[in-house]
């Protein structure tokens, strides 16, 4: 069972991303499973990709990484003893450290073996100029960017190409050893370059 992270700030268009990778994934005969932190009263991120006929376990009452770690673990061993999925992704909340998400997704060896696949991190370019230089957010962004393997630059057909090479090139200063993936919403390019990565097939 591979365990793969979509993470990013609130907003970043995590949903949307792993929607799409759930169908890419599913047309190359991969079973998925859905991780969902959702820190609100109503899960609607979870009641939404059900709809696709996906399995979803919703985790609340805290963030993935400290209040409800011990929740995620007995949640991937149920998974991997009853729905054995081939992937699991798992969507933190926007304030989550990928970092300590990882280190806390562990798995009974009886059940199964867990590999941990790619964290991704999305950054929105249309806000880029806030994330890279806002005192507030700037601490929070820069870990989250240094956490991950991939960074996928989102929305990049609704801003300027100067603000997307802005984006780009404030997030190698960051994490230099990054893979770079332009996503755009409205077309879904960079989506299959993102799931073959995920699967071990691009990397």
């Amino acid at each position: 069972m591979k365990l793969v992270q979509v993470a990013g700030y609130l907003g970043s268009g995590k949903t949307t991303l792993i929607l799409s990778l759930v169908k890419e994934m599913a047309t190359r005969g991969r079973k998925v499973a859905v991780l969902v932190n959702d820190v609100g009263e109503v899960p609607v991120d979870g009641q939404v990709m059900e709809k696709y006929g996906l399995t979803v376990k919703d985790i609340g009452g805290g963030c993935i990484c400290c209040q409800v770690a011990g929740n995620m673990r007995a949640t991937l061993n149920n998974l991997a003893r009853n729905q054995k999925p081939d992937i699991v992704i798992i969507e933190p909340t926007g304030m989550a450290v990928p970092s300590a998400i990882r280190d806390g997704a562990t798995i009974d060896p009886k059940f199964d073996s867990l590999n941990h696949g790619p964290t991704i991190v999305l950054f929105d370019t249309t806000r880029a100029e806030k994330f890279l230089t806002y005192e507030t957010l700037e601490r929070l962004v820069n870990t989250q960017l240094r956490d991950a393997d991939i960074v996928a630059l989102s929305k990049t057909d609704s801003a300027a190409p100067e603000k997307v090479e802005y984006a780009r090139s404030g997030v190698l200063k960051i994490n230099p050893k990054a893979r770079i993936v332009m996503l755009a919403t409205k077309t879904g390019a960079g989506v299959q370059e993102l799931a073959a990565a995920a699967l071990g097939e691009g990397m």
